[in-house]
């Protein structure tokens, strides 16, 4: 699956070319930081197999405001790198290679010691009771009820 050329940055690691994008607006999972950042990376000349990596921090626009640091050329760099030892072909035909960097990362499921997963009514009575409780660390930004 290409991707799209609007927001795309163009990056070259060891004389190679490729475009880069990170998500503008957070999908829901990350807007609530139950989910980290990704990014995807793809040749670009001749794109192909694209590269997903999964960060370990928030998505940089999370609805919770929590801090979180931009993904820098030199961790997209380093991602393209450790893909292409691990086998990646970014010309090649298939699906998208996932490179999880991931470790480490907290989300406010976790924090609110909420099981994973369960995303129905129990999860939405349990944010509305995690939402104060943020409020009162100084977490919480934007809006609430």
């Amino acid at each position: 699956m290409a991707l799209v050329r609007k927001g795309s940055r163009r990056i070259v690691v060891d004389g190679t070319a490729y475009r880069w994008r990170l998500r503008g607006r957070p999908t829901y999972s990350q807007g609530l930081t139950w989910s980290p950042c990704t990014f995807a990376v793809e040749h670009a000349d001749t794109p192909g197999m694209t590269l997903v990596v999964t960060t370990g921090q928030p998505h940089p626009s999370n609805w919770l405001t929590l801090e979180a640091r931009p993904v820098l050329p030199s961790a997209v760099a380093a991602a393209v790198r450790l893909a292409l030892r691990a086998g990646w072909t970014p010309t090649g035909q298939g699906s998208p290679l996932h490179l999880d960097r991931s470790a480490g990362f907290t989300s406010t499921d976790l924090i609110a010691g909420r099981r994973s997963g369960s995303y129905g009514a129990e999860t939405a009575q349990s944010y509305r009771g995690f939402l104060p409780a943020l409020t009162e660390q100084g977490l919480q930004g934007g809006r609430h009820t």
